[in-house]
């Protein structure tokens, strides 16, 4: 007997009914090809897209222009002649301030900000998350709520206590400074993502692993680790966008020696001699997003699948 219903009248067998596989796919009920609801959704993210990539576009094409063509103020049209002087000139010869040393100094400023500053963080968040959720403690709940209070602290509140405290330490303007400042302003929100994704995992698993002689460093290695891996690729692409793009704290606390990418698009952008180079600005400023860029569209997949993971719990 299929899903369909049949009914017998006159000696006659007639279907009625509808075929269920007609309407249900394999991840459940079809919804109807045209509606008006479908007809908004898609309207309303197609006016986003189109509101987000424009910008893109015409940075894009203006970044690839020489000043003769960009002066002509079409901006949405392709260039006649295609060119990458204004890249080449962003990164090793653009004038920020006294110094035309392009973006390449700050690029490994950067990186050498953006990537103890992710480690640290992530790996402390990943353990007080794996604490406080399989290894409570008195008042865990009480640190729990403080370190989530701490997510919603306004930056600029604290900046100047902070500079304070650096200076007495001697880490103010210095490389070590700033990177403790991130890795401390990440932490609240990291850890808060890593303890509900730990609350969404059985746990017999942890029971199991207790039962097999696990300690604390054994189950959080061989266990929790591999099991986190969607989360922390959350965790990942947080902290690299938000530390590569800060602005705020790199002003105040990274020093005349370590000054990353974004300040150094600033100076570009306000250092002006002449003619404003709007090819080589638009240049300067996809460089200077490029890497969050191509770390979401890599890892993107994993960023959704983390997000939704620890959403049920917690």
């Amino acid at each position: 007997m299929t899903a369909d219903s049949f009914v017998q009248t006159s000696g006659a067998t007639t279907k009625v009914g509808t075929n269920r596989d007609a309407l249900t796919g394999p991840n459940g009920p079809r919804p109807k090809r045209i509606s008006p609801a479908r007809i908004g959704i898609y309207a309303f993210l197609i006016i986003v897209a189109i509101f987000f990539c424009v910008p893109l576009y015409v940075m894009l094409v203006t970044s690839f222009k020489s000043m003769p063509e960009v002066r002509e103020a079409h901006l949405f049209n392709l260039p006649r002649e295609w060119t990458i002087d204004p890249w080449i000139k962003a990164w090793s010869t653009a004038c920020t301030g006294r110094d035309c040393t392009g973006l390449a100094p700050g690029f490994w400023n950067s990186v050498k900000i953006t990537v103890p500053a992710v480690f640290i963080s992530i790996i402390v968040s990943q353990l007080n998350g794996y604490a406080l959720t399989f290894w409570r403690y008195k008042g865990a709940e009480v640190l729990f709520n403080f370190l989530v209070f701490g997510a919603f602290v306004p930056y600029q509140v604290l900046v100047y206590p902070i500079i304070i405290g650096l200076r007495d330490v001697h880490l103010f303007a210095t490389l070590p400074g700033i990177i403790i400042v991130h890795t401390i302003f990440g932490m609240p929100i990291l850890t808060l993502l890593f303890r509900n994704y730990y609350s969404s995992i059985p746990i017999e698993i942890f029971k199991a692993a207790r039962i097999d002689g696990a300690g604390f460093w054994q189950t959080f290695f061989r266990v929790m680790l591999p099991l986190s891996v969607p989360i922390t690729t959350v965790a990942v692409i947080l902290q690299v966008t938000g530390i590569w793009n800060d602005f705020i704290f790199a002003l105040v606390f990274a020093g005349q020696s370590n000054i990353p990418m974004t300040l150094q698009l600033n100076n570009i952008v306000k250092t002006t001699f002449g003619t404003v180079e709007y090819d080589v600005n638009m240049a300067a400023t996809i460089l200077t997003a490029l890497v969050p860029l191509i770390i979401y569209f890599v890892s993107g997949k994993w960023f959704v699948r983390g997000i939704a993971a620890g959403a049920v719990k917690g």
